[in-house]
């Protein structure tokens, strides 16, 4: 059996913004699914989350990995890099890590693909565009989809307000949804028919400690970039990533 280590070394030379906090996360629900429905993944850039919910799947029941991206990258990345096309790279690196067997793509925006797509869903991870309308239309489109017992997950929940507000909304206040947890940037929750008033009240409290979190995780970002952006404090964060000291997240998805 795989190990939680191994997958994640596997990923390391994989161009993404996935962390090794959110990538461990990952894997574990990807084992985690029974086998009563598909994972889809929304947004895949590169395959460095595509890898690791493969790895994940295959260590638990072999469920496929449904990979909804038009590969053209978001409106930052365009605006930054020009004109993207990430498909052939994410191919090759899914070939690479002998993942191709159990990784389906799909080439196409994600509501398109929620239009069509009819199978059940265990297990969805959403990394798709950040603004809240997006957010909240993949939601919408995939919730449906996703059998009860089965987990949502958010990417980028603490450092874009549409995530954010998003997952406050949708998740911890929801009346589908129990055990909602977070982890760095990503939350989590699983889909049930109606919780319980102790289950609201869990997740609300979860809520609380999740704002929280993410104020910390903003304002240790804008000290990094805004006041420590010179020479030796790269160096020195450079240096403490590679003691695995948890680190803050860029504001654009996977």
């Amino acid at each position: 059996m795989k190990t939680i280590d191994s997958p994640i070394e596997a990923v390391q030379t994989v161009e993404g913004w996935l962390n090794n906090t959110e990538g461990k996360v990952l894997f574990q629900l990807a084992r985690n699914c029974k086998g009563r429905g598909v994972i889809v993944e929304i947004g895949s850039w590169k395959g460095r989350s595509t890898i690791l919910l493969g790895h994940g799947s295959k260590a638990g029941s072999g469920a496929k990995i449904h990979a909804v991206d038009p590969h053209t990258g978001s409106p930052q990345h365009r605006e930054a890099m020009g004109e993207v096309w990430t498909f052939n790279e994410f191919q090759r690196n899914i070939k690479a890590a002998g993942m191709d067997d159990v990784v389906v793509p799909h080439v196409e925006f994600s509501e398109a693909a929620a239009r069509t797509f009819s199978e059940p869903i265990e297990l969805i991870f959403i990394d798709g565009l950040h603004e809240y309308e997006d957010v909240k239309i993949d939601f919408e489109a995939w919730f449906p989809k996703v059998i009860e017992g089965g987990t949502m997950v958010f990417h980028d929940s603490t450092c874009w307000d549409g995530v954010r507000k998003v997952v406050s909304d949708g998740l911890f206040k929801s009346k589908h949804f129990r055990k909602v947890r977070f982890a760095s940037s990503l939350t989590y929750g699983q889909k049930v028919a109606h919780n319980t008033w102790l289950e609201r009240v869990e997740n609300r409290v979860m809520l609380c400690a999740f704002l929280a979190h993410a104020l910390i995780a903003r304002l240790l970002w804008r000290l990094v970039h805004d006041y420590l952006d010179f020479p030796i404090a790269r160096a020195l964060i450079r240096r403490l990533k590679g003691k695995r000291v948890p680190q803050v997240q860029p504001s654009i998805g996977v």
